[in-house]
């Protein structure tokens, strides 16, 4: 019949800088949606103007510090790359 197959082994390291880079392609996609939330909370009777103001500052900040943590961790990821082991 057929071979078994050895189960895919993927180090720790890469497999974090593969989710990584992931978490960075798909933030931006995230962030329009999380941004877009407040045009589907309606118009009369629906939510105050002002906590959508807030939330659409706070959505903001959120995706700026998620966005520095993760280049700050993509650049170490890149500078392990390009130093000779």
């Amino acid at each position: 019949m057929s071979e078994r197959r050895q189960p895919l082994f993927l180090e720790r390291e890469s497999y974090r800088q593969r989710r990584t880079t992931d978490a960075a392609r798909l933030l931006p996609v995230l962030g329009f949606l999380a941004l877009g939330l407040p045009i589907l909370w309606g118009g009369e009777g629906g939510r105050l103007t002002s906590v959508g103001v807030i939330y659409l500052f706070g959505v903001w900040v959120v995706l700026i510090a998620v966005a520095m943590l993760l280049a700050r961790r993509l650049r170490r990821i890149d500078a392990q790359q390009d130093t000779p082991d």
